[in-house]
């Protein structure tokens, strides 16, 4: 195992609190697991533990095993990552490009020029958007009725284009909309498809769309930030019944199941059940795939759903298939060229194939990139790296 003093780890989860109500976290290497724990509690309302086996919803962490789907399927010959991405999802051909509004408020569309590919869905080039990043999109959102993603609804599909296919990057819904690709070439509803070809031979069994039996006893609560700085514990939860298996965000999994997906990414796609991707695939999908398109700083438009986003500020980054790429090594001590990212619910991890490491760090907090829970973050992955070189 890569180090054995674990204590600075456990005093990086435990200072987290009471920042957030609790915290877990997983390090492993493409071998094993050789970090777990946790810290505080499931909810401020009641006494349970938080335990690296406690269900988190992780929102955008989803992302990464949606596109491994896409990728599989682009190894076995059944998807081209850059034919129309329609032919497999036609509500596609739907997307039109918002240019602004005119004198009287109404949306000034367009149709697209060129086609909207899987591979663009991926890196997010499609033109899509966050109605919580993008001040346009939300004020088409809230005028014109278009449904929030997290209802989990087919019409909120339906969001219009920022600009035309490949033409710029902009962090959003491209991931729904390449779950229903996934659903269009294998015949499955994206949970079927998942379960069958990634969770069950990763043996990630606290894993998937819905919330089963076992699950419910463990899952943590979402918790509120107020203006004052309190966090109260809610209801929140991801829909029981969607009508769409939200590739971008819909996935309910632990810190201990999610870090069998890292290890399987840091392993050159192979898991305890055979080969899941080739490492040539995961060589590909670790590059970026922006060319002269930059990842830029996205606003928070809403600011109860999500602060700015800007991981490592003045730090060059790309994006590959489909993860944040730090081009050069983060303050923390991560490797320039590993893959990270998040879920709006202060979930984040990294893969960091250079120091032969991975980890995942789970609160339940809104805002996203809540500072409390930001900086219990980082300080664990700084931890983590100290530890480390030792």
């Amino acid at each position: 195992m890569p180090f054995e003093h674990t204590g600075a780890l456990e005093r990086a989860l435990a200072d987290a609190l009471p920042g957030v109500p609790g915290a877990s976290a997983v390090v492993t290497s493409a071998s094993g697991e050789f970090f777990a724990s946790a810290a505080g509690l499931r909810s401020l309302a009641s006494p349970d533990p938080f335990t690296p086996d406690t269900v988190c919803a992780i929102f955008s962490a989803t992302k990464a095993l949606t596109a491994t789907l896409c990728l599989q399927l682009a190894e076995e010959g059944r998807l081209d990552l850059d034919a129309p991405a329609r032919l497999h999802a036609p509500g596609l051909a739907r997307a039109q490009v918002l240019t602004g509004f005119d004198a009287a408020g109404a949306p000034c569309l367009r149709a697209a020029e060129g086609e909207i590919t899987t591979r663009m869905l991926l890196l997010h080039t499609a033109g899509f958007g966050y109605d919580f990043f993008n001040p346009t999109l939300s004020r088409f959102a809230r005028e014109h009725g278009l449904r929030a993603i997290l209802t989990g609804t087919r019409a909120a599909l339906d969001a219009p284009l920022l600009f035309d296919p490949g033409e710029g990057w902009e962090y959003g819904i491209g991931m729904d909309w390449a779950g229903q690709v996934i659903e269009g070439v294998t015949g499955l509803p994206l949970a079927e498809a998942m379960q069958e070809r990634l969770l069950d031979p990763l043996g990630m069994e606290d894993t998937g769309f819905r919330i089963r039996p076992h699950m419910r006893a463990r899952l943590a609560k979402i918790h509120q930030r107020g203006k004052d700085g309190s966090l109260t514990s809610t209801d929140i939860e991801l829909p029981a019944a969607p009508e769409v298996d939200m590739g971008g965000h819909g996935l309910y999994s632990t810190a201990r199941d999610f870090a069998k997906f890292l290890r399987m990414w840091l392993a050159g796609g192979t898991g305890p059940s055979g080969r899941i991707l080739k490492p040539e695939t995961i060589a590909m999908a670790s590059r970026s795939g922006l060319g002269a398109h930059g990842v830029h700083p996205l606003p928070g438009v809403r600011p109860n759903v999500s602060h700015d986003l800007d991981f490592f500020p003045g730090l060059p980054k790309s994006w590959g298939l489909s993860f944040l790429i730090n081009e050069a090594d983060a303050p923390t001590g991560r490797k320039a060229g590993s893959l990270a990212w998040a879920g709006v619910a202060n979930v984040f991890y990294w893969i960091d194939p250079r120091s032969g490491i991975a980890g995942v760090w789970m609160a339940q907090v809104f805002p996203f990139l809540d500072p409390e829970a930001l900086a219990g973050y980082l300080d664990f992955e700084r931890a983590t790296y100290e530890a480390l070189t030792r």
